[in-house]
């Protein structure tokens, strides 16, 4: 008797616990965004011990629209035995689920989940991703990527993590998207595949904006102009019959027949992918010798005539022009910014097109992931026409390329946040992030001996700390470190969780210093993770020795070059105090450097992944050092150079072999964890075509000698 009353006690109290770990969730099943977060939802409660129950859960979770809170705004109110989820939109509720998620992960039951109320900082938050077909740029180190993105998991695992760190626009680049997307009614010859194999494209891309949307994530498709398949220009009697190969920088086809393709695909385009959000426009590639105002209008009378031809409003983004004159690479202008300007405005004001227009430039061109001051744009300087008077149909997003880091992880919370606190005024809707020279896809960094000893499959997951920064601050610029302190805790646990964070900010300002000190402009100008840029003399991407390391002009203004640095001092002039010297550059890197190298010193590396994150913050950590002595050694060697004092020379080579100590270090940590990687920096390297320059490999190991390189030089 006393056995049964044991074992029926037992189960009351296993029936008993598990009513109170039951939860209900209470949501519109007509909303593919509700359902999205409640699948997202139910399966993190599940893993945390959770029950779901139809009804008469013991804890009730209710998905609620409420307007008033604005657009992608949320709010989570505990209740006790009822949590409500309220949105301003779908969005927002999607956003609210995934903050539960969040809680659940950090280990916080849901009895304990805090009320919380957030808002959008910046409407826009956009990841740039070139596909890999019909690329920008030729490449190998692009294609590779093919067999990934036709991949719909990949898609779907890189559009949970855009919809959990709060991106909320996808944009798809190429040279001519159409003819993978659509098969044109009227100009059947543009297609290159079968029926079969069309309808596969259709069902890749229809996916991926249905995925998308259902994860609050615009899709927008973006074209560079004017390009047309080499099939349509064979079957047209050489139509643009000089840019088969689509090379992005040449004449401007302005034939009627491209006129009318190019528009009747844009309508096509738009009424064959209802889930698709939007078209972008593009002015320069495949334009040259067009003037500013002709460019605009071939864009009116093409991609904005097909938009309106469309049997539904869509939303576009503009493109700033970067080419005041009739080549595809000349200057900016006051009077483009003016033409840009109003035919932007007249675009915003068309019943078919959504507002606001985006209106996006390039901050700091092709590496903004230097200074938060704007020093240039693609092409040049601004002449604030795009700003005065602040408009009010159309917003300015900036383009926060990164042509500087795809292997090392980086996430300097610090630069992230003071970049969008100064950068955002009224006019500005918001940013773009995303590289033109890298694909996030194919992992083809990590050494095949450690491949089956990670946790991650794809490239993005490896760069998880730069999406979760920049995500997070452009939804809300006052994030607390905490949300990312607590990402590391639940990747490698709660003891260096901390640590981690403080030192991949620290060491992840190394690019940023280099590329502020370093100017540059377009792609291969700098490859900071490399410590390499393209040779002006030779037009080859090389190492930077120590020679254009002392003359080279900074980036930030407010930076001083060696070279000047030694004229000043010499001259015994004085700097602003707000300038940065390289003497007060050599203090930040190393206390930078050290400080990070300090953090980690202790950390286990029994975790692969973890061996990983800590690796590469050692890695920028001795490139910082090795910058640090490199910048000392340039000091001495070009004050050598002026004075001939020997000491000085000696002083030069002896800081050298110190840098390449650092740079042995460097060596020492990556040679065993990554492989030989291609970059499509290489493809132009001795004149030659990219096929020819396809087997030329990166490495710090295969640079070495250019680092001993500037040793003989000093001497």
């Amino acid at each position: 008797m006393k056995t049964l009353f044991f074992y029926l006690s037992l189960f009351a109290l296993i029936v008993s616990c598990a009513d109170r770990n039951s939860v209900q969730l209470n949501f519109d099943d007509t909303s593919l965004q509700q359902q999205y977060a409640t699948k997202k939802l139910s399966e993190n409660l599940q893993e945390k011990g959770y029950t779901l129950a139809k009804e008469n859960g013991a804890t009730s979770i209710e998905f609620k629209l409420d307007s008033t809170l604005g657009k992608e705004a949320f709010s989570i109110k505990n209740q006790g035995n009822t949590i409500l989820l309220e949105g301003g939109d779908q969005t927002g509720l999607i956003y609210a689920a995934n903050t539960i998620i969040e809680n659940l992960k950090n280990g916080v039951p849901l009895k304990n989940i805090e009320n919380l109320s957030e808002s959008p900082k910046l409407a826009f938050r956009a990841i740039k991703y070139d596909l890999p077909w019909d690329t920008y740029r030729h490449s190998n180190a692009l294609y590779q990527h093919q067999e990934t993105c036709k991949d719909l998991g990949y898609w779907e695992e890189f559009l949970d993590m855009l919809s959990y760190n709060r991106f909320n626009a996808l944009t798809v680049w190429n040279l001519h998207p159409f003819n993978y997307m659509i098969k044109s009614k009227n100009y059947p010859e543009a297609s290159e595949w079968t029926d079969e194999e069309m309808k596969e494209w259709k069902h890749l891309f229809g996916s991926i904006f249905k995925m998308a949307k259902e994860r609050g994530i615009d899709t927008y498709v973006m074209p560079f102009n004017i390009f047309v398949p080499p099939s349509f220009a064979k079957k047209h009697g050489g139509i643009a019959a000089n840019n088969l190969e689509h090379h992005h920088y040449v004449e401007g086809d302005t034939s009627q027949v491209v006129k009318d393709y190019t528009r009747e695909s844009v309508t096509q385009l738009l009424n064959e992918y209802p889930d698709l959000s939007g078209i972008g426009l593009t002015l320069g590639e495949g334009m040259a010798g067009m003037t500013p105002f002709e460019r605009e209008q071939w864009i009116r009378e093409t991609i904005i005539a097909g938009m309106q031809q469309a049997d539904r409003t869509s939303k576009l983004i503009h493109r700033i022009p970067f080419s005041g004159n009739t080549e595809s690479l000349g200057a900016t202008s006051i009077e483009m910014e003016q033409i840009t300007r109003d035919g932007i405005e007249e675009e915003a004001a068309m019943d078919a097109i959504e507002k606001p227009v985006w209106a996006s430039m390039k901050f700091n061109w092709s590496h903004p992931h230097s200074t938060t001051k704007l020093i240039k744009v693609h092409g040049g300087k601004l002449y604030g026409k795009y700003f005065d008077p602040v408009p009010q149909d159309f917003k300015i997003v900036w383009t926060i390329r990164n042509e500087d880091f795809f292997c090392l992880r980086w996430g300097v919370e610090e630069f992230a946040r003071a970049h969008i606190n100064a950068n955002t005024p009224d006019y500005v809707g918001g940013y773009f992030i995303g590289s033109e020279t890298y694909i996030p896809a194919k992992d083809y960094f990590t050494s095949p001996e450690y491949k089956d000893k990670v946790s991650w499959e794809y490239a993005f997951e490896r760069q998880w700390l730069f999406y979760k920064v920049w995500g997070r601050l452009l939804y809300n610029a006052e994030t607390p470190d905490s949300v990312f302190i607590n990402a590391f805790k639940q990747k490698y646990g709660d003891a260096y969780a901390k640590n981690l964070f403080k030192a991949s900010n620290l060491a992840g300002k190394t690019p940023l210093r280099l590329v502020s000190f370093f100017d540059s402009t377009w792609d291969f100008t700098i490859y900071a993770e490399g410590f390499t840029y393209r040779n002006p003399d030779t037009e080859n991407v090389e190492f930077i020795d120590i020679d254009r390391f002392i003359k080279q002009p900074p980036q930030d203004t407010t930076f001083v070059s060696i070279a000047n640095y030694v004229k000043s001092v010499s001259n015994n002039e004085t700097f602003p105090k707000d300038f940065t010297t390289p003497v007060m550059l050599v203090y930040d890197l190393e206390k930078d450097a050290n400080q990070a190298l300090d953090l980690v010193k202790d950390i286990p590396l029994d975790n692969t992944d973890l061996m990983y994150e800590v690796a590469d913050i050692k890695t920028w950590s001795y490139m910082g050092l090795y910058m640090a002595e490199k910048i000392k050694a340039g000091i001495a060697l070009q004050e050598y150079r002026q004075s001939g004092d020997a000491e000085k020379q000696q002083l030069a080579i002896k800081h050298l072999e110190e840098g390449l100590a650092y740079w042995d270090k460097i060596i020492e940590i990556t040679r065993p964890i990554y492989s030989d990687m291609r970059l499509v920096h290489y493809n132009e390297n001795e004149g030659k075509t990219w096929q020819e320059n396809d087997h030329l490999r990166f490495h710090w190991a295969l640079l070495r000698d250019d680092v001993l390189n500037d040793i003989e030089m000093a001497r």
